[in-house]
């Protein structure tokens, strides 16, 4: 039943915001809200779900963290920006009408946000008592929520500082990676995963990392950033040769 209603809940929740998006006419406001989004969905489970207690608590708490650690982060970082003009690209290329076409992916990503929740939602359920799989997914999701918050505040500290304007920022965590805020997104989604592993039908739920990982691997995440990026900065090109696109390592020398 938490599952029916975790998701009409996430649609609701998303037509709202299309509503108030679309009165503001700015509708890249669903960024700030792909995060907390998905703490919503972690409370509905909580207080209607009947697994172990301290399992769901825990599930409960790391999503909300996560989530709004997230939405906060995002909302400061474009509250002084223009528009993303991945969303005006939309409406330009929209056949028909081109409002219910930006609905239409708002109600997308509100599938993708139940989809990707799936290992939290089913964590929810469980009775089997906390155990190993349990701690080895707490201490995935540390790894990869310090990948993500360390890189972002990284990030934004290069990014303050006038002096490097226009520049590559290739130390810190972004010397082994060239995305760890994406790959500690995708490791913090397989560690949430492991609480929901103590049963054949609970563990079914791998789709939910699996498209997070292809998300920010190979969709809307690294690809789409990079897309054009070496034709506005310079140093790209050799920061790419030399750094691993995704999960980290050492940087390699480049010859010549």
């Amino acid at each position: 039943m938490s599952f029916l209603v975790s998701f009409v809940v996430v649609v609701a929740l998303l037509s709202g915001l299309f509503l108030y998006a679309d009165a503001r006419k700015r509708y890249d406001l669903i960024d700030s809200v792909w995060g907390p989004g998905f703490a919503v969905i972690a409370v509905v489970t909580l207080l209607l779900a009947d697994g172990d207690p301290t399992r769901k608590w825990l599930v409960a708490a790391l999503t909300v963290i996560w989530g709004v650690r997230l939405g906060v982060h995002i909302h400061l970082r474009n509250r002084t920006k223009d528009e993303d003009p991945r969303y005006q690209d939309i409406l330009k290329r929209a056949k028909g009408n081109p409002r219910l076409r930006m609905y239409r992916v708002y109600l997308t990503q509100a599938v993708i946000m139940w989809v990707v929740s799936l290992p939290v939602q089913a964590a929810g359920h469980l009775s089997a008592p906390f155990g190993v799989l349990d701690w080895i997914g707490a201490v995935l999701w540390v790894v990869g929520f310090t990948f993500e918050a360390v890189g972002d505040w990284q990030l934004s500290r290069f990014r303050a500082d006038p002096a490097n304007k226009g520049a590559v920022i290739d130390r810190g965590l972004w010397r082994y990676t060239r995305h760890p805020n994406y790959f500690g997104d995708a490791v913090v989604w397989w560690g949430l995963y492991l609480f929901a592993v103590h049963s054949w039908l609970a563990a079914l739920t791998v789709v939910g990392p699996v498209v997070m990982t292809l998300l920010l691997a190979k969709g809307t995440g690294k690809p789409l950033l990079e897309k054009d990026i070496v034709s506005r900065r310079p140093g790209y090109a050799d920061y790419v040769r030399r750094t691993s696109g995704f999960v980290p390592l050492p940087p390699k020398k480049l010859v010549g």
